[in-house]
């Protein structure tokens, strides 16, 4: 299944292996921004909202490597895009808001969008190929 999109019109494009260690990488990551979050009101809430969505964008991804059906890929796959823009948008929080420098959590914000980026594309050609009639035996 998770094999289907892989190669796309001579593309490279990452391995689900690669996927599973960069969405964990990005977990890793998100929990270092969340220690340096300030305890006080809006450092709590930002650090637990943060948390829930950038770690749910590895799990997440992990459960769409089981998929069992076309379907199933395309709905898991789309779990994984909506947790990690939510954790773009509180990134985006805690730097515009000035809860932590920007600088300090630009790379991260750009590996978010990234990653909705390239799970936004698998998911357009799961859906694409999903679509496609089966040649009938």
């Amino acid at each position: 299944m998770i094999e289907d999109w892989k190669a796309t019109e001579g593309v490279t494009l990452m391995t689900p292996d690669e996927l599973r260690q960069r969405t964990k990488q990005f977990t890793l990551r998100v929990m270092k921004v969340v220690a340096a979050l300030p305890d006080n009101a809006q450092g709590r809430v930002v650090a637990y909202q943060l948390m829930k969505a950038g770690s749910s964008v590895g799990a997440n991804y992990r459960a769409v490597c089981r998929a069992r059906s076309g379907k199933d890929f395309i709905n898991k796959l789309g779990v994984v895009i909506e947790e990690a823009g939510e954790a773009a948008f509180w990134l985006e929080v805690v730097g515009e808001g000035e809860v932590l420098a920007a600088t300090r959590v630009a790379d991260l914000l750009r590996e978010a969008n990234e990653l909705v980026a390239i799970m936004t594309a698998a998911r357009r050609t799961a859906v694409r190929r999903h679509a496609r009639p089966r040649p009938k035996d």
